[in-house]
């Protein structure tokens, strides 16, 4: 399911949908983060069976420390490529997806706007920093629109 339409899904089921999904969130592996195990458990394992079995073994500590200087320098590896093949998604994915429940649900509501008069002062001594913008005139929209209109403000429209 593309993230727009599983947004719209969550918003519509409401407040306590969007609630437990973004405790799932919280548990999510990321790419990154199974790179790093995957590299560690290799790590681990090449040592103790070099010194227990065959010291041919210290191929797997070579090998996750080329994987880890891949991912140093650009970011992604062939580890990155196969965990996302199988589903992981990375840490700023699921930033966008968490970003994007909390604006559904409201959290930023109480943000200062350049509309209230009495914050207008302290909204332009942060120049620039953002915040929420609403005009007077407060609809509601369908579920699929505000959560595509979210993605392409936070730049998650990608997925």
């Amino acid at each position: 399911m593309e993230l727009p339409d599983r947004l719209a899904t969550i918003a519509s089921n409401g407040p306590t949908a969007i609630a437990h999904r973004l405790s799932e969130l919280d548990t999510e592996w990321t790419t990154g983060r199974a790179v790093k195990a995957t590299t560690g458990l290799l790590l681990v394992a090449g040592i103790f069976l070099a010194a227990f079995v065959d010291p041919w073994w210290l191929i797997l500590p070579a090998v996750a420390g080329a994987a880890l200087l891949q991912y140093m320098f650009f970011r992604r590896s062939w580890l990155t490529h196969i965990f996302s093949a199988a589903g992981l998604r990375s840490g700023a994915e699921i930033e966008n997806e968490r970003i994007a429940l909390r604006v559904l649900r409201g959290d930023f509501q109480q943000l200062p706007t350049v509309f209230q008069v009495e914050d207008r002062d302290a909204v332009c001594r942060m120049e620039g920093e953002g915040g929420s913008c609403v005009g007077d005139e407060c609809t509601k929209i369908d579920p699929r629109d505000a959560a595509t209109m979210i993605l392409e403000q936070t730049g998650g429209s990608k997925h």
